[in-house]
């Protein structure tokens, strides 16, 4: 048989205390927002325009912005590519863009980054696929689908010690372990 009393405010039952309930919590700071990658030139899973693809004779790098960048940053690395492709059946797509050692304090990369292996501000362009320093634009061909174009940026805690030579699997086993934050954006392309 159970023994129900009442006392102070308190139900006891067989010997058992339970409180009413407290008062409700403080409402908890809201996340920080995450690393966030965007362009003016087209909208995030958007066509990309010609003057930023193979179709245009001189195609240009469209700008970049990114914004809630965690605290101490110390450099950036961002890559581009279409990973629609395997090409000679390989599991590596194929490489439009990869540049590191953007500095921690930018915020931005202006439209048209001059193909140069390393910038005045010590940013460094690897070679994309083709085997040329700098922006390589899309140019999937006309045959089939649209093809998915990634803008990869990644927060480090450290700058490289890699040349302009470097692959992108050298860039991605130097920076592994130092990722602070991610971000990426998408663009379509065919032709």
């Amino acid at each position: 048989m159970k023994t129900t009393l009442l006392v102070s405010g308190f139900l006891l039952l067989a010997g058992t205390a339970f409180a009413q309930p407290a008062a409700p919590a403080a409402p908890a700071t809201p996340p920080r927002p995450g690393l966030t990658l965007t362009t003016d030139a087209f909208p995030d899973g958007g066509i990309i325009p010609p003057k930023y693809t193979q179709l245009s004779a001189n195609p240009v790098s469209p700008k970049l912005e990114w914004t809630n960048v965690p605290d101490n940053i110390v450099s950036f690395v961002l890559i581009m590519h279409d990973p629609d492709t395997a090409p000679q059946r390989k599991v590596e797509d194929i490489l439009h863009w990869m540049t590191f050692n953007i500095p921690g304090t930018a915020r931005s990369l202006p439209e048209g980054v001059p193909s140069t292996a390393t910038l005045p501000d010590g940013t460094v362009q690897a070679k994309s696929f083709r085997g040329a320093v700098g922006y390589m634009g899309p140019g999937a061909g006309a045959q089939g689908p649209y093809h998915h174009y990634t803008w990869e940026l990644y927060a480090l805690d450290i700058k490289l010690d890699l040349t302009p030579d470097a692959t992108r699997a050298d860039v991605l086993k130097d920076m592994d372990g130092h990722v602070v934050a991610k971000a990426a954006m998408h663009g379509r392309f065919h032709r």
